[in-house]
């Protein structure tokens, strides 16, 4: 399975007939491809092209007389098979923004409604513009409303618009857009569960913690953030009908049961967070109205509305602020 994309980057020396003889012949025969000239002007001291196939894949790649760059949604060419691989944001700051600034552009020419929420497509570029995760991610967004139930698109994209905006996850961005998924098949329930830690990160953010995502440890866990000297990992239910358990507050408690039966089992101390996003209306009234725990604490259940509300509750000792009481 392809991951996110990232670019290829290559030391030898190329030309407009190496371009055409090592990456668009073996393109043309194997997808049917056309070579074009980049949307933007590469920067200074560069030559660019864009690598259009006729399934819809594109590759951009951008050279000088002494390297080069490529990336792609498609199948790479063999020459480039042996290339180390970077990020956006371990490449030079010209060759990352004319990347980004071609891929933006094809984001938008292919679903509008999603580059109009430009945090949103700038931070999962490297997904939305995947081989393997282009679609799932963006039916995510688009039928999904980004994992809230009874909200339009809008109001789920608003919401994560605005969270990214605020940059606290500019440093993470890698790793937590990848957590979207670059795989063809489409889990929902995976999908929200992702979420689930950009929710938390959100509910950390919003009370002025300052935080690590992704921390892995020597017991051989990842445990989902740091925040100063504490562990906090995420678990997000599904809503009741779609389980065995059929209410909320059982799915609250199954949920719980199961985190704190392996890697909460190997870091006691560690706060467990439930996020509760997905459930409707109802069944978070009758969650919070009876605050269940999970047989562990510290513990946290929290749930926000695609308009930025949050309502929640705790038990034990919280060692760092939460946005509500």
């Amino acid at each position: 399975m392809a991951g996110p994309l990232r670019f290829r980057h290559s030391t030898q020396r190329w030309s407009e007939d190496r371009v055409r003889r090592d990456l668009l012949s073996p393109l043309q025969n194997r997808f049917g491809a056309t070579m074009n000239g980049p949307w933007f002007a590469p920067p200074e001291g560069w030559a660019a092209r864009r690598l259009e196939m006729d399934n819809g894949d594109l590759a951009l790649f951008v050279w000088n007389g002494q390297e080069a760059y490529w990336m792609g949604n498609t199948e790479t060419p063999e020459t480039l098979w042996r290339t180390d691989k970077y990020t956006f944001d371990e490449v030079t700051d010209p060759i990352a923004e004319w990347g980004e600034r071609e891929l933006l552009a094809q984001l938008e020419v292919e679903d509008p409604w999603l580059a109009d929420y430009e945090h949103v497509a700038q931070f999962f570029l490297p997904v939305f513009l995947s081989k393997d995760g282009r679609e799932s991610t963006r039916t995510f967004f688009r039928d999904h409303a980004g994992g809230f139930p009874d909200a339009s698109r809008e109001a789920g994209l608003r919401f994560y618009d605005d969270l990214l905006a605020t940059g606290v996850l500019d440093d993470y961005r890698y790793t937590m857009a990848s957590k979207l998924g670059t795989s063809q098949g489409f889990d929902l329930s995976r999908m929200q569960a992702t979420m689930g830690e950009f929710n938390v990160a959100k509910l950390l953010a919003d009370a002025g913690n300052d935080f690590e995502p992704e921390v892995e440890l020597g017991s051989g866990h990842a445990i989902d953030f740091r925040v100063e000297d504490t562990l906090v990992e995420v678990t997000r239910p599904r809503p009741p009908s779609r389980r065995q358990v059929n209410t909320g507050i059982a799915a609250v408690k199954a949920s719980g049961d199961a985190k704190t039966r392996d890697q909460l089992a190997a870091h006691p101390g560690a706060v467990l967070v439930v996020d509760a996003t997905s459930f409707a209306d109802d069944e978070w009234r009758r969650v919070l109205g009876e605050r269940p725990d999970v047989g562990y604490q510290p513990l946290v259940v929290f749930r926000y509305r695609p308009d930025g509300s949050v309502e929640g509750y705790s038990h034990g000792s919280i060692p760092f602020p939460l946005p509500f009481s």
